[in-house]
């Protein structure tokens, strides 16, 4: 990788366990703030991204 750059930041719907995202599956909730980062940002060519990171924090939990 020669450089790196962050484009935009956002989260994932907030949801309850058992609620109305439960059945949703974790590669398709992913999705939708990628969906939206492109939409807020026309100008980014998603052929030119190699690599998306996403991160994972639980208040609370231990982790």
């Amino acid at each position: 990788m020669r450089d790196a750059f962050i484009c935009d930041g956002i989260r994932t719907p907030i949801g309850r366990y058992g609620g109305a995202l439960a059945s949703v599956r974790a590669d398709d909730l992913a999705a939708i703030p990628l969906r939206e980062l492109l939409s807020r940002n026309p100008g980014l060519d998603p052929a030119a991204i190699d690599d998306v990171i996403f991160g994972l924090c639980e208040s609370g939990r231990g982790r």
